[in-house]
């Protein structure tokens, strides 16, 4: 099983201001205080409620988790007296931690703006109910901080399906794609493909933003796939479901012939279709490539013709197997009458 092959990953993690930015919009979110601490950054998908903290326990309070202050957050804490709740107040918001939202309201109370500002610690409103807050915030920040890699390698949508072709570097991906896309198949990245896994179960390519849509041919140079043959050509991002690794053909390599043995390329410990394809002189790769798309498709449907037809030859053995056994038994039986 193939690992991840010349893969660079990087670290997922966005900033408050970036949050700010979507909640602005979504969770119709104000920034009460606490600019300075906008380049805080946020690592974490969970939304961590604040309550424990408040209570003392201390120690559940992650500084890369946006925080939410609720109906019942802000009851208790207009319940303490001024000494105790400025205590906790400073205690918390020691742990330097990333921001505060506080949901329910269009206001933020004077002793929680001042101990916020004193901080450094960004103070958020939101007029929605915390578990609507809550659901927004952590489909947003699965989307942001999913683990993300980058390969190279050329990913297109052929027949619906997404290819990611790979290999060495001259061996024939940017022509073999190019020849596809004038097929009339997609191109999503040339080069480079980003990778990000989505819901722990999908992983998703797309291109990097500088060389989107663009592609790299030796001896013409660059070229632009969306204004040469049109919207249609391109897409910006797409499902991985298909890996297929050209190479230069090895005559001392055995290269699978039936298809009965089926190879798995993993990825972010996703394990992938996975299929060898040998570059020689006379052979169609983008045809060949077509055909392997075509028959993952029909894979996906149920249709395998490898198990077929291995499952036809071992209904023929086990009757033949049968007819062997019954020759003999015959044939001992008659003998005993001799």
């Amino acid at each position: 099983m193939p690992a991840e092959d010349n893969v660079e990953s990087t670290e997922s993690a966005i900033t408050v201001k970036q949050f700010y930015q979507f909640g602005s919009k979504r969770l119709k979110m104000k920034l009460v205080t606490g600019a300075e601490g906008l380049g805080k950054r946020i690592t974490s998908s969970r939304v961590q409620k604040t309550g424990l903290a408040l209570a003392g326990f201390l120690e559940c309070a992650s500084q890369q988790r946006i925080q939410i202050l609720g109906r019942t957050e802000m009851l208790y804490l207009e319940q303490q007296n001024v000494r105790s709740r400025a205590s906790l107040l400073k205690k918390l918001l020691a742990c330097d931690l990333a921001c505060f939202v506080i949901t329910a309201t269009e206001g933020a109370p004077e002793y929680l703006r001042d101990a916020a500002e004193a901080g450094r610690t960004p103070l958020f409103t939101s007029p929605l109910e915390s578990d609507q807050v809550i659901d927004l915030i952590t489909h947003f920040l699965d989307q942001q901080l999913a683990p993300r890699s980058s390969i190279h390698g050329d990913l297109l949508d052929i027949f619906g399906l997404g290819v990611l072709l790979i290999g060495d570097s001259g061996v024939g991906k940017s022509e073999c794609a190019l020849d596809l896309i004038a097929r009339g198949h997609r191109l999503v990245a040339d080069d480079v493909v980003e990778i990000k896994l989505v819901e722990n179960e999908v992983l998703f390519g797309s291109c990097p933003k500088n060389i989107r849509y663009l592609m790299e041919l030796r001896g013409i140079g660059l070229i632009d796939v969306k204004d040469l043959f049109g919207v249609g050509s391109v897409r910006d991002g797409k499902k991985i479901e298909l890996v297929i690794k050209l190479e230069s053909w090895d005559e001392e390599k055995e290269y699978s012939r039936l298809g009965f043995k089926e190879e798995a390329f993993s990825f972010f410990g996703i394990e992938l279709p996975y299929v060898i394809m040998p570059v020689a002189p006379g052979r169609n790769l983008s045809i060949l490539v077509e055909v392997a798309a075509r028959n993952q498709l029909l894979k996906h449907k149920g249709v395998h013709v490898a198990r077929r037809v291995s499952r036809r030859l071992d209904r023929q053995l086990r009757r033949s197997t049968r007819k062997t056994e019954t020759e003999e038994i015959i044939t001992e039986g008659a003998g005993l009458f001799e």
